[in-house]
């Protein structure tokens, strides 16, 4: 039991000496957020269908997704709006991101065209424009 503790504080000694005493970063301040915006069809069955779609995204589109880069990718829903949160690197070129992520598979860009077909632009966007990304105008951090 001795040695076990002895063990412990010697780890515990070594980890400080490494880290220098600093505390380390938020793994977080290293990406970037991005929020889109789109609407879904007015039609019941096709939002069903797309929320199912959702429940079990095809492997490949996820497998896809992880080949570009994306650290995380959530989708939420008030009525017929979907919003899309995505986090990237800082300071990555989400359209190079998109055409990686598409590339991965025939599955990736069969997944976006059928999922287009459930999608069209909010009030603003041009006709053949689904997501759009928004502006942000307001942020509380807590230091």
């Amino acid at each position: 039991m001795k040695i076990l503790i002895r063990l412990l504080g010697l780890c515990t000694a070594v980890l400080f000496v490494m880290c220098k005493g600093e505390v380390s970063k938020s793994p977080l301040t290293d990406y970037d957020e991005h929020v889109f915006v789109v609407n879904i069809v007015d039609d019941a069955k096709k939002l069903k269908e797309y929320l199912t779609y959702h429940k079990q995204v095809w492997p490949e589109v996820e497998a896809g997704f992880k080949k570009a880069g994306y650290q995380r990718i959530a989708l939420y829903r008030f009525d017929k709006l979907i919003v899309m949160t995505i986090r990237v690197p800082s300071g990555a070129d989400l359209a190079k991101m998109g055409k990686i992520a598409e590339s991965y598979s025939p599955k990736c860009a069969e997944w976006n065209l059928l999922m287009n077909t459930y999608q069209h632009g909010v009030r603003g966007t041009s006709e053949k424009q689904t997501w759009v990304e928004t502006d942000l105008f307001y942020e509380f951090k807590n230091k």
